[in-house]
């Protein structure tokens, strides 16, 4: 009905191979970034900003970084929360550093930092695997979060040794500090998540995603072929952590704030971001999308539901989300290991065919 190819041909390679092939997907394409750029802005207001769309669209970066390390390259990290945390402090460092430095520049540059850690933390990816290379990273993430603990310069000797974002201005326009506006906030997460997201489409379309989608496969019959696996891993684990550290630096700088190293970056938020990739959809963009949006709704809608409608108490919804979210993450392990994002095409796909038979 919706996706009717008829007349749509195709005259190259580019065009066939195109990211959106038919032009009803193109056209919902551009439509949904007209809205998100030209008509969000304008009705925005702090509770949708904080509550709803500033940290989806962070943590649609940090799903997207894991998803290319786990879910293209087939790497298991369990250390996103660390990896997060070094982009917030190595932000911290820079903005209190350089003061007159675009706060643009100082993100990237913490994504950067955080990828030469990403890195230096990936080697043992070299020697293990599965099992054991989760243990690894999540003695990573131990190990970073106890660092920005006890080393009292990371937080500039801060008696409380909490760290907080100072005033920044993009074009005149404060999107750091006590000051800024909901859609500020939200203009500068939108342009890196829409920035981030192009980028890795065309890493995972690219050569470099056809070598990580081979260590994944087969890592020794991606030898053979010639895929050096060492550049792989690597490359996986500093391009994951590039995205990782924005999403970092954006969390502390532009959704908190203020924070503490063990309470906003613990266990919990890799685990958090994991249960992203994998009820969106291992190795699909569109997945760290869709398992960011429905892991960050989700409270959101039980609290409407269950506290606000039905009058549930407060601790009985928090445990009711809980379940919800380890009942899924089953579900969608056992029986459909690609997540949100394959139901999507399963949908498309009947879209096309219908009234017919699939």
């Amino acid at each position: 009905m919706f996706y009717r190819e008829a007349g749509d041909f195709k005259t190259s390679y580019e065009a066939d191979s195109q990211t959106f092939p038919i032009k009803f997907d193109r056209y919902r394409f551009w439509a949904m970034l007209a809205v998100a750029y030209l008509v969000i802005p304008f009705i925005i207001n702090d509770y949708w900003a904080n509550a709803i769309l500033v940290p989806f669209l962070i943590y649609t970066i940090a799903a997207i970084g894991l998803n290319i390390l786990t879910g293209y390259c087939g790497q298991v990290s369990l250390g996103t929360g660390g990896f997060m945390a070094v982009g917030a402090y190595a932000m911290y460092k820079l903005m209190t550093s350089f003061p007159d430095v675009s706060v643009v520049i100082h993100v990237i540059l913490a994504g950067g930092i955080t990828a030469v850690v990403g890195a230096a933390f990936g080697l043992p990816s070299l020697r293990i695997k599965g099992f054991y290379l989760a243990v690894a990273t999540l003695a990573a993430q131990f190990f970073l979060v106890w660092l920005f603990n006890k080393v009292a310069w990371f937080y500039n000797y801060s008696a409380s040794g909490q760290i907080n974002a100072p005033e920044r201005f993009v074009g005149g326009i404060a999107v750091t500090g006590p000051n800024t506006d909901a859609w500020a906030k939200y203009m500068i997460c939108l342009v890196f998540v829409t920035v981030c997201a192009i980028i890795a489409r065309n890493l995972t379309r690219g050569t470099m995603g056809r070598k990580w989608m081979a260590i994944r496969d087969m890592d020794i019959a991606a030898e053979i072929i010639g895929v050096n696996p060492l550049q792989a891993k690597l490359t996986a684990f500093a391009v994951s952590s590039f995205f990782i550290g924005i999403s970092g630096a954006l969390f502390f700088s532009v959704y908190l704030g203020a924070v503490e190293v063990g309470e906003a970056f613990g266990i919990q938020k890799s685990f958090l971001v994991l249960f992203m990739v994998i009820i969106g959809g291992l190795g699909s963009i569109f997945g760290s999308f869709a398992g960011a949006g429905f892991l960050v709704l989700l409270p959101v809608a039980l609290k409407v539901i269950g506290v606000d409608l039905l009058g549930w108490p407060t601790d009985i919804v928090a445990h009711l989300q809980l379940v919800i979210i380890g009942a899924l993450i089953m579900f969608f392990l056992i029986k459909e290991p690609h997540g949100l994002a394959q139901f999507w095409r399963i949908a498309k796909e009947k879209l096309r065919l219908w009234p017919f038979p699939y």
